[in-house]
């Protein structure tokens, strides 16, 4: 038996899991402390340290090495965290404070590779797929974002930023991004930019739920919308089996639940992609709300 620990760092939460083992993942401990972010960036690290200090009392297994799953991507050229909305770790050493104030090494990841980590080695694609190479794992909800895992193991890329197509170029009707660039992938396939656009036809804001239901029920507004939007998700992924190739797409997110995805979307997929048929695999998540602490687990397998 060859323990994993994973910590997922989120914006409420930290959350820790161990497993087993690499090949036989039961859960051994699983806790979670409140991140408590206001507390700035020492607090964050100090709750990290609680967390992991609970699991060993509750499991008497003591952490050679440990996976972790965060929003946005510690730079491998600085060293320093970059793109969280965890805004108080940006510009900051994290792995090497982490490491210096617990005395375990550390492995990071950004949290939609540990999605796709984990729904390679314990969820989808094991289940439908397990002789995979390429797994491409999308986060499409609030924002959009990517993970790319390769035998087994993520790909982080030399600027720590592989797998994040949902800042790639995509169309100037998606307006101006967070990051500050137009057209982004993320302001026309995220849950918000669907949410608007249908607001802006016909001046009602709805949840993307009800406009689903309002799309099956023949909503002008709603068919508008989400034709719209499986014409980008076309277009977007499109882009990326070009330059990938994966042998399946995963797609997770509350955007990524709807079924339409799997039927319009996958057509205009096709319509898109530089072949002449559509061979890449796209499959529903399996873990839901474990895959990010199982995938930073899986970090160190």
């Amino acid at each position: 038996m060859k323990p994993l620990w994973g910590i997922d760092m989120g914006g409420t939460k930290i959350e820790g899991v161990i497993l087993r083992d690499k090949d036989d993942p039961e859960v051994l401990t699983r806790l979670r402390v409140p991140t408590e972010k206001e507390g700035g960036y020492e607090h964050i690290i100090g709750q990290i340290g609680k967390l992991v200090d609970l699991m060993h009392r509750e499991s008497g297994l003591q952490p050679g090495i440990i996976g972790m799953g965060h929003p946005g991507a510690l730079d491998p050229q600085t060293q320093t965290m970059k793109n969280s909305n965890t805004t108080v770790v940006n510009g900051m050493p994290f792995k090497r404070d982490l490491e210096a104030a617990l005395g375990i090494p550390f492995v990071l990841a950004n949290d939609a590779n540990c999605f796709a980590v984990a729904e390679a080695n314990m969820g989808a694609v094991k289940t439908h797929m397990p002789d995979a190479r390429i797994v491409f794992g999308v986060i499409m909800g609030t924002g959009v974002g990517g993970g790319i895992v390769i035998d087994g193991k993520v790909w982080n890329g030399r600027q720590g930023i592989g797998g994040e197509w949902g800042h790639s170029y995509l169309d100037d009707s998606g307006g101006v991004c967070y990051c500050g660039k137009t057209g982004c992938v993320e302001t026309l396939l995220c849950g918000p930019a669907t949410e608007r656009y249908y607001a802006g036809i016909n001046g009602v804001r709805r949840p993307l739920p009800e406009i689903v239901q309002r799309y099956d029920a023949g909503d002008p507004a709603a068919v508008e919308t989400l034709d719209r939007l499986m014409h980008f998700f076309g277009k977007g992924m499109s882009n990326v089996i070009n330059i990938l190739d994966p042998d399946v797409i995963v797609l997770g997110g509350g955007v990524g639940n709807m079924n339409l995805l799997y039927s319009a979307g996958v057509e205009k997929v096709k319509k898109f992609v530089f072949n002449l048929r559509l061979d890449t695999v796209f499959l529903r998540p399996e873990l839901g709300d474990s895959a990010g602490v199982f995938g930073a687990a899986y970090l160190v397998a």
